[in-house]
């Protein structure tokens, strides 16, 4: 049971975030990067070097626990809710964004949550995704929080809320808290 705990809170703490935002007045979600770290910290294995492609996997492994993660796909407004992101959030000029994510977890016990996700723009902007769901969300949603065991897959789609006159560059996979947004891994965003 101590092992297991063990394992469950390192993994935690690599794939889950506290949803508070950075301080900043900033647009849904959003924060300035204050640059990525350059001391990687005991734990999750560092970034690989650039960013990889869609559907690369990028494994962490941790106290005995691996995991295999990817992102799948990514699309910008081509789905519509029975809110827009601007009457959701009171902006305007934003759409919904959807980043399908893949992961499996190949031996331990994890911990997993959609809160270690972000999209990364070239001026260096961060959007973490969506605190609020609706029921027409594309499915299916990547958990908020969730157990894996080992042999398990995590898979489902993450909703952000984003410019809409602009592409991100990059899907982060983060640690830490959000305000640290430390990235573990970087998919590149294809072009539109």
């Amino acid at each position: 049971m101590r092992t297991r705990t063990a394992i469950a809170t390192v993994f935690l703490l690599a794939f889950a975030t506290a949803c508070s935002g950075s301080g900043e007045a900033a647009k849904p979600g959003t924060s300035k990067a204050a640059g990525k770290s350059a001391a990687a910290k005991p734990g999750p294995s560092p970034s690989p070097k650039g960013p990889l492609a869609f559907g690369a996997p990028f494994t962490v492994t941790t106290d005995g626990a691996t995991m295999a993660t990817t992102v799948l796909r990514y699309e910008q407004g081509k789905f519509h809710s029975r809110r827009s992101a601007d009457e959701e959030f009171g902006t305007t000029g934003y759409t919904w964004a959807v980043v399908e994510i893949k992961g499996c977890l190949k031996s331990g016990f994890a911990v997993v949550t959609r809160n270690t996700w972000a999209l990364e723009y070239a001026d260096g902007t961060r959007i973490k995704p969506s605190r609020v769901t609706y029921g027409d969300f594309p499915k299916p949603e990547y958990p908020r929080m969730a157990t894996v065991n080992a042999g398990e897959c995590v898979h489902g789609k993450t909703v952000f809320a984003v410019p809409a006159n602009q592409r991100p560059e990059r899907v982060l996979h983060t640690s830490e808290k959000f305000e640290k947004l430390e990235t573990l891994a970087e998919w590149a965003v294809p072009k539109a």
